[in-house]
């Protein structure tokens, strides 16, 4: 089966939000932030494609979001709650602080602003159940839990120290015809079998190869970029690699899981790349939204393995440069 791609030749102002969730709240949690990514799909917009930017040149940078304090990058689902915040109240930067966060940097939050959730998720060991296994022999069980969070944006914020508000970076169109050298230094990084040529672009799992028409038949030069981070997200799936079980039939909901894994790491990649696609994936939205109506973990399982996809290809990319850790989602903390 090769995965081939479509492309052709909140909260209010406080400080107390850090209470862990489990149940029946943390699958309310689950399906109030799949419920937002659900509205955004039906109103046209893809939350992880280039969610930046307005006609008039403004609105937010080019950037993945972090914490202005501690400089960690947010990764999985945050990134698409984040992302999708700045566009829609046109923040200028990707930098988020907590109420808390904003104190200690000698500002504030100001007065009325209303924060954005964003979740934790993580598991630990009862002491009651450690009790048990150390009495009755066997492993101890492991409770899941999610943790909402609030942050703010530092544009919601005043007082601050100006470096806590990011540089821009604003990107730029690529001139017709010509490459992007760190995306090829990626792609050659990743080992991966990577052949030019053809009318299509596809991944094929079995023979373990990507394949995308050569960059002039774009109509848009930038989307070659595009199209090969997609179809290399699909290839970290490989049982060599991160083992995400790609033997899917096309239509199928497993197919169009993969489909999402595939669109958000290629949108992660670009972003960490500085490239800035101008194509969006339409064509698999049906799909998507109907796996998301069925299932509300589906949109985090797509982006907890579309963010360990990135990370993967971009620390290929970091040990054939000889740079060490160069990774944006450190794990999935939310501040």
């Amino acid at each position: 089966m090769t995965f081939r791609s479509p492309l052709r030749a909140g909260g209010k102002q406080t400080s107390s939000n850090r209470t862990g969730t489990s149940g029946a709240s943390r699958i309310n949690l689950y399906e109030e932030v799949t419920t937002r990514i659900i509205v955004q799909l039906e109103e046209g917009r893809l939350p992880w494609v280039q969610p930046w930017g307005r006609v008039d040149g403004a609105g937010c940078n080019l950037a993945l979001p972090a914490n202005a304090l501690t400089g960690r990058r947010y990764s999985g689902i945050n990134i698409l709650l984040l992302w999708g915040e700045a566009v829609a109240r046109g923040y200028p930067t990707q930098r988020w602080l907590t109420f808390r966060q904003a104190l200690e940097a000698g500002g504030n939050v100001r007065k009325g602003e209303h924060g954005t959730m964003v979740v934790y998720a993580d598991r630990f060991v009862p002491e009651t159940e450690k009790a048990r296994a150390a009495k009755d022999g066997g492993e101890a069980r492991v409770v899941p839990f999610l943790k909402r969070f609030t942050v703010f944006n530092v544009a919601q914020c005043e007082g601050l120290d100006d470096t806590l508000h990011g540089r821009l970076n604003t990107g730029g169109a690529l001139p017709a015809r010509e490459i992007v050298p760190i995306a090829e230094e990626v792609i050659a990084a990743s080992g991966v079998d990577f052949r030019i040529g053809g009318d299509k672009a596809f991944y094929s799992p079995g023979a373990d190869y990507v394949q995308v028409p050569p960059q002039p038949a774009f109509r848009d030069q930038i989307n070659y970029y595009r199209t090969c981070l997609h179809e290399l997200t699909h290839a970290t799936g490989h049982s060599s690699r991160l083992d995400r079980r790609l033997v899917n039939t096309f239509g199928s909901k497993d197919y169009a899981r993969e489909e999402l894994v595939a669109e958000m790491g290629s949108a992660f990649l670009c972003t960490s790349l500085g490239i800035v696609p101008t194509v969006r994936h339409a064509d698999y939205i049906g799909a998507w939204l109907e796996v998301l109506r069925e299932d509300s973990r589906a949109i985090f399982g797509a982006a907890s393995q579309a963010s360990k996809a990135a990370d993967w290809l971009l620390a290929r990319h970091a040990g054939e440069q000889g740079e060490a850790g160069r990774s944006y989602g450190e794990g999935s903390a939310a501040a």
